[in-house]
């Protein structure tokens, strides 16, 4: 069962962080779905992560090798399965829904959430307290020291 590893981003975007959660999972041989709310979104992240530096082998769900692919993006109308490349680890952006049962059949999860944006922070809240009552334990990240650092866990050590 994942630990719920919830990441607040107010200093660097998105795109700055996403190379290294994803690059971390793929180095533990762990497949990876990235899940978002909306398709543009996610096709304009693909283009940032084929542009980016080094290389980040991923794909964009709706493929004829979705099953395949190290990393898939995939948004929450996705009309295949939403994880059919063998996730072991979930990437959340935008809101996007994870519920605890998803959770538990997981190795890593991480909700990685706008701290700038208000209704961003309120979702991220809601399921922080969803996943939690459910008995999944969680971590909020925060880097609001310069540097990515634990700040919170549930259940408290």
């Amino acid at each position: 069962m994942a630990t719920a590893r919830f990441y607040h981003l107010t200093q660097d975007p998105l795109e700055a962080l996403l190379p290294t959660l994803i690059g971390k999972a793929l180095e533990i041989n762990l497949r990876v779905a990235l899940r978002g709310t909306d398709r543009a979104r996610m096709e304009a992240l693909d283009r940032r992560l084929w542009l980016g530096e080094g290389f980040l082998p991923h794909g964009l769900a709706g493929g004829a090798h979705d099953a395949e692919q190290p990393c898939l993006l995939t948004w929450e109308a996705t009309p295949a399965p939403d994880l059919p490349n063998g996730t072991g680890c979930l990437v959340t952006l935008d809101g996007a829904d994870v519920g605890a049962d998803e959770a538990r059949a997981l190795d890593r999860l991480c909700v990685v959430f706008d701290g700038l944006d208000d209704q961003a922070l309120a979702r991220a809240r809601d399921q922080w307290r969803s996943l939690t009552a459910a008995g999944i334990e969680a971590e909020y990240w925060s880097r609001e020291s310069g540097r990515w650092e634990c700040k919170a866990r549930h259940p408290r050590d």
